[in-house]
């Protein structure tokens, strides 16, 4: 992939902002620094990047695909309430694991995507006043 302008400024702003955010959100960060940004070039730059294997496309959080600049191995935890999604490291018993299920199963996994789902703690504060 070559270089360009606004692959750089979108990979810099998915990198800087962790909370995995969409491409709306991505956008509206973006164009006020970048006013030649179209919502198309956005879409475009970030399936070609997650294609690539340079970030990470997440389905299946909400209606929205959402992006991660991390594209080692890792699971999400999502809040229920207000949507928070962190990162969850594998480690090795649970990757140990997976391939065992693989191996049992006779599945050759292509991908696999392992969402926890939750209350954040600020919310369950909220929630208990």
């Amino acid at each position: 992939m070559r270089y360009s302008k606004q692959r750089e400024l979108i990979y810099n702003a998915l990198k800087n902002n962790p909370c995995h955010p969409t491409a709306d959100s991505l956008y509206s960060i973006i164009k006020p620094l970048y006013p030649p940004l179209s919502l198309g070039t956005l879409y475009r730059n970030l399936n070609q990047m997650a294609k690539q294997g340079r970030i990470k496309k997440i389905s299946g959080l909400n209606q929205a695909d959402h992006f991660d600049h991390i594209v080692q191995e890792h699971a999400h935890i999502i809040c229920e309430v207000c949507g928070k999604v962190e990162d969850v490291f594998i480690d090795e018993n649970l990757s140990k694991q997976i391939n065992e299920t693989a191996d049992k199963t006779n599945f050759k996994i292509n991908h696999r995507e392992i969402v926890f789902n939750g209350i954040c703690s600020k919310c369950r504060n909220k929630q208990e006043k």
